[in-house]
């Protein structure tokens, strides 16, 4: 396991001639020219550009604790795992269980503690990429810390943001969380195998997500049936190998 700390502040630091701080020192003023999501775009284009040119595809996935992440991972790989080479990142405050389930299927899987910070950023990714090894996958997972507002917010250099939504949420998501919507690439509406016990409107939820995103791919998958999961992951493996140029 490795922690992750920390963002990079960007500033610079002049002296108050005027005030005394302590014993005769000059208080400092930190004036911040830049936002820290400035800072860190910068940090996750050129992150972005590195695992293009070796040909890893690095995929943010993003949702609410629950949503099924680590589980839609479990069934992505077991399906994938003999055409390509998957590594997957855990991201949480906490614990290593997704890891260790991950594990147990023969992929790689490396744990990033998050000190408490609820979203990865490009220097953390970087650093879990470095203790992974990324150079020797087609495919390298981020399972971001759960939640639908920091993750959306920060650049991981990731080429690809997916995002789930189980039926149980409900279908107004789009509406509370509309930059999540708005950033991700995909949406996978998770766990639909329940629908029949939940008042969730697809139709409803889709045009939502597509008025914020009309770019969006929309996917509806069970991880317990299995169904919707052949669409998944033809999208997977055609964003995989145009990513190496094929």
């Amino acid at each position: 396991m490795i922690p992750v700390h920390g963002l990079a502040l960007s500033g610079t630091i002049r002296y108050n001639k005027d005030e005394k701080w302590g014993k005769g020192e000059h208080m400092r003023i930190i004036e911040l020219k830049e936002t820290v999501t400035a800072s860190n775009d910068r940090d996750a284009e050129v992150l972005r550009g590195e695992l293009k040119a070796k040909g890893t595809l690095l995929v943010n996935l993003m949702a609410s604790p629950g949503a099924g992440k680590t589980t839609l991972l479990e069934r992505t790989i077991r399906d994938m795992k003999d055409r390509f080479s998957i590594a997957v990142m855990e991201a949480d405050v906490d614990s290593d269980v997704d890891a260790v389930r991950i594990e147990k299927l023969g992929a790689k899987a490396v744990q990033a503690h998050t000190g408490g910070m609820c979203h990865m950023d490009a220097g953390m990714t970087r650093r879990a990429l470095d203790e992974l090894g990324a150079d020797h996958f087609d495919l390298v997972v981020l399972e971001n810390v759960g939640n639908l507002i920091c993750p959306a917010e920060f650049d991981t250099g990731a080429q690809k943001r997916v995002m789930l939504l189980s039926v149980p949420e409900g279908d107004d998501k789009p509406l509370k969380y509309p930059l999540m919507f708005s950033v991700s690439d995909v949406l996978i509406l998770t766990k639909t195998d329940v629908a029949p016990y939940f008042d969730f409107d697809f139709e409803a939820c889709k045009r939502r997500a597509r008025q914020l995103n009309p770019r969006i791919e929309i996917f509806e998958v069970s991880a317990k049936t299995g169904a919707g999961f052949d669409a998944w992951e033809e999208w997977l493996a055609r964003a995989i190998l145009e990513n190496k140029g094929n």
